[in-house]
């Protein structure tokens, strides 16, 4: 008797597993590696919020069998009380591999890229969940028709270049925070299936591909996921920088796909991407050598600083925090500390990102064998 009323106990927590919606612990690299970068992203603007509940969802490019293709951004039906995480390009493994985005309480990384509307490349400054209704920030959200609103000057911090991937020659040099890594170590949800639907709608249109559209997509923004011929459909205002793929050689097959990574480790970061090249034998080329590894030896040793200092602002925002919710603070108290533990960790990310311009400026590779010989044609 114990032992069937025990089976069936198992049976129904299957049951009621099969029921959850799947979940990850972590955003997890999709099991495609491309050779080249994908475009910048090109510049648009955003369409009329169709109505409350909607979340915008920045696009980005995709990639297929022929090439990058331009996802546009839309206005989502947001899972009540989360926001999204967009995806991003990372360079890893001496390649180019997407990093899928998800739905969660918290924004997480998404590769220190400015998507505008709100996502400046860490958080989102669009808006926020209170009591189940989503307040917007019309200062950077084309909203008209929806009921709860506010205005918030976002400050940017981060230079506007367009750039869509993280690390690798060009791309951005932002690393996680630790909130970051917590939001990404925290159940999240991936895209909903108009989401999914949205993404096939855009591989199926020719003229969404950069081979096509040279960077500058005819719908670069729509108001709902997969609504191409709609009145309120974007199209790009400039062009993005678009480097062709170079042909393939038939002798020389594309490198397979990488497997994706376990969905329980956490988000691996973009590995560096200024390692020395090997060189030939040479006493200037060596020079240049020892000072990329030194190069890389002081960045290392700056990105060690800066996540303590990230490590000590967070462990003091936790204190605080702990202290309001035990005082018995209310929530717009509790969403106001938070809000401005947003603006002091861009604050800090801006520091960081400037320290590292200045460090790579201060130690380029060659710079002075090549100051020599424009001295030394300036005394002639």
């Amino acid at each position: 008797m114990r032992i069937t009323r025990l089976i069936g106990l198992v049976l129904i927590a299957v049951l009621v597993s099969m029921m959850i919606p799947i979940q990850t612990r972590a955003q997890v690299a999709v099991g495609i590696s491309v050779q080249i970068g994908p475009p910048a992203l090109p510049v648009y603007e955003q369409p009329i919020c169709p109505g409350d509940g909607y979340i915008w969802t920045p696009g980005y490019w995709a990639y297929a069998d022929d090439g990058y293709y331009w996802v546009p951004g839309t206005w989502v039906l947001a899972p009540v009380g989360l926001l999204w995480t967009p995806g991003y390009w990372g360079w890893q493994n001496e390649a180019y591999v997407w990093y899928p985005g998800y739905w969660g309480p918290q924004v997480g990384f998404y590769g220190g890229i400015f998507y505008g509307f709100g996502y400046v490349g860490t958080g989102y400054e669009g808006g926020y969940w209170n009591h189940g209704a989503f307040y917007y920030n019309r200062s950077v959200n084309n909203v008209s028709n929806v009921t709860n609103v506010y205005n918030k000057t976002v400050v940017n911090n981060v230079t506007v270049n367009n750039v869509s991937f993280n690390g690798g020659s060009g791309g951005t040099y932002a690393r996680p925070t630790s909130a970051e890594q917590v939001a990404a170590r925290a159940p999240h949800t991936s895209a909903t299936a108009e989401q999914m639907q949205h993404e096939r709608a855009a591989s199926s249109n020719r003229s969404q591909f950069a081979s096509v559209n040279h960077g500058k997509p005819g719908v670069a923004a729509t108001v709902r996921p997969a609504d191409f011929a709609s009145r309120g459909v974007v199209s790009a205002k400039a062009a993005a920088p678009y480097n062709p793929a170079p042909p393939k050689n038939p002798a020389q097959p594309e490198r397979p796909n990488r497997p994706p990574n376990s969905s329980a480790a956490p988000n691996p970061e973009p590995s560096n991407p200024r390692q020395p090249a090997s060189r030939p034998e040479n006493p200037t080329l060596n020079g240049n050598h020892q000072a990329d590894t030194k190069r890389q030896q002081d960045l290392q040793k700056l990105q060690q600083k800066q996540d303590q200092e990230r490590q000590r602002m967070e462990a003091q925002h936790q204190q605080e925090m702990q202290k309001v919710q035990h005082n018995g603070a209310d929530e717009k108290r509790q969403q106001a500390m938070q809000q401005q533990h947003q603006q002091q960790t861009q604050q800090l990310e801006q520091k960081h990102a400037q320290q590292q311009q200045k460090l790579e400026q201060k130690s380029q590779p060659g710079q002075k064998e090549q100051q020599k010989p424009q001295e030394e044609q300036k005394r002639q």
